[in-house]
């Protein structure tokens, strides 16, 4: 039996591996860019999967030489697929409005992927029964699309990064470009011609191959204000640290986290105004805060006992933990014998049986999409409860009140709903602005604030002014927000789209 309709049949499983790749790489690399993650990936596959229609509706005007079209389509699709994700990266520090070249992109891309079924049916039309045909393709089709969503998260991401990522499948488009070439050249007219583009093809996409990490870097200056000096990709987040002078930065998916120029302020406002009114506190737990900057400020209490600092990403903590410049940063509190670090999901983090805590500090990044706006829902603040006794209190980091008025009071307005009383507050970080914080108990925190020594930011008379908001601050009436309804959410997006 002649094998070279099966090889054929079966470059339909390295055909869809490579589109859902292209496609989850733009939808990844515009969650690091964009923010919200719900809404880039929804908006990239309505576009993508719309210009697979298009391009599919086109096949029918291709009427001769199927053969060299679909070679052609696949250099075509192979070239732009595998240069997406430097062409993005590079782009964006440049461009106003970033969003006309990624969809841009993603469509170009979706309609040349659309073109490659309807083609090859065609051309294997004859060579195998219709009804054999069909469910064939499409079974390849659908395993090749499950073994690229399994490989892009626990392989292609952590290992090789968008952008590398992004070539490696290019070359395998040109691979299946390059097979028919070999299999069918005494059906395709200007055979030379297609073989230039194939090794053209091939060699720009190995030289991107090999220089990405290079590229990677040249997107990442172009697109943070000072040099970049860390950079990594992990199953959860990219990572980036920039440095100018004396000052370093950190970025979570282009958010920035925090200054070292002050970000003392944060994480003094964070943790003192609670914990110094609790002299009972022995037992600390940290949720989120992977750079270790809020259990520095815990360690400060000689009478804390244990932290337990939960964060998702293990990067993070080992990154805190082991660079020199960021432990000295954190004073080298995640190696502190009083420090253990748990890196789990918060949420499922809860659900297990733990000792109680006498003072819990939130620490998550803002709720910008729906993953981390269940980290401050009812669901959330009750599981939390059950590791907190009567005489607990937590704090959550609960985003700016000038800027996102409504989703700052909707935390409180969740945390109330929780049967938690509040006492909200606020401090100027220059490198965010007006910056929000509530502090919740069941029992009013009766007694005075005993501050430890050697703070830069707060202390009695700061304390003092924390809890009072003008008017343009002050409360508004929120929705609570639940597992069901993710208000927060969409206050969130409200706000800081003003």
């Amino acid at each position: 039996m002649n094998a070279r309709p099966w090889l054929l049949l079966l470059s339909v499983f390295a055909i869809a591996t490579c589109g859902l790749v292209y496609e989850l790489i733009a939808g990844t690399l515009a969650s690091y860019l964009l923010g919200d993650s719900v809404t880039q990936f929804s908006t990239i596959i309505g576009v993508y999967l719309f210009a697979m229609g298009v391009g599919s509706y086109l096949s029918r005007f291709v009427t001769n030489n199927l053969i060299g079209t679909f070679i052609r389509v696949e250099f075509l699709i192979a070239l732009l697929g595998g240069c997406s994700a430097s062409i993005l990266f590079l782009i964006f520090g440049w461009t106003i409005s970033f969003r006309i070249p990624l969809y841009s992109i993603v469509f170009l891309i979706g309609t040349f992927v659309g073109l490659e079924i309807p083609l090859l049916l065609r051309i294997l039309e004859g060579r195998f029964a219709f009804k054999d045909l069909v469910s064939n393709v499409f079974s390849f089709d659908y395993i090749g699309a499950l073994l690229a969503s399994l490989l892009f998260p626990l392989v292609l991401v952590p290992h090789l990064g968008l952008v590398r990522s992004a070539f490696l499948f290019g070359l395998i488009n040109t691979a299946v470009g390059i097979l028919a070439l070999i299999m069918l050249k005494h059906e395709i007219p200007r055979l030379r011609v297609h073989w230039v583009m194939g090794l053209s093809v091939a060699g720009i996409l190995i030289a991107g191959f090999i220089h990405g990490s290079e590229i990677t870097r040249w997107g990442e200056y172009a697109a943070f204000p000072d040099p970049v000096i860390y950079a990594d990709s992990t199953p959860y987040q990219r990572i980036v640290l920039t440095k100018r002078k004396e000052e370093m930065r950190l970025y979570l998916n282009s958010n920035l986290q925090f200054s070292s120029r002050d970000e003392y302020r944060y994480h003094e406002a964070l943790v003192h105004p609670g914990l110094s009114r609790l002299p009972q506190a022995r037992r600390i737990l940290i949720l989120g805060g992977g750079d270790g900057l809020a259990a520095r400020e815990a360690l400060r209490y000689p009478r804390v006992e244990s932290i337990t600092l939960v964060d998702l990403d293990p990067a993070m903590t080992e990154l805190f933990s082991s660079n020199a410049m960021l432990s000295q940063q954190n004073a080298g509190a995640l190696k502190s014998p009083r420090v253990k670090v748990e890196n789990a999901d918060a949420f499922a983090w809860l659900a297990e049986k733990h000792e109680p805590f006498d003072f819990v500090i939130i620490d998550f990044p803002d709720p910008s999409n729906f993953s981390l706006g269940k980290l401050y829902s009812t669901t959330f603040y009750q599981r939390l409860l059950k590791v907190m006794t009567s005489d607990s209190a937590l704090v959550v980091q609960s985003t700016s009140p000038f800027v996102a008025r409504q989703s700052f009071w909707c935390v409180d307005a969740t945390l109330r709903a929780c049967g938690l009383q509040t006492e909200p507050y606020h401090a100027l970080v220059p490198s965010f602005g007006e910056w929000g914080f509530i502090l919740a108990f069941r029992q009013p925190l009766s007694g005075p604030a005993i501050l430890p020594e050697g703070l830069r930011f707060i202390n009695e008379e700061v304390l003092s002014q924390l809890p009072q908001f003008p008017p343009d601050m002050a409360r508004v009436e929120t929705e609570i927000n639940r597992l069901n309804n993710q208000a927060l959410v969409h206050y969130f997006e409200d706000d800081w789209a003003r």
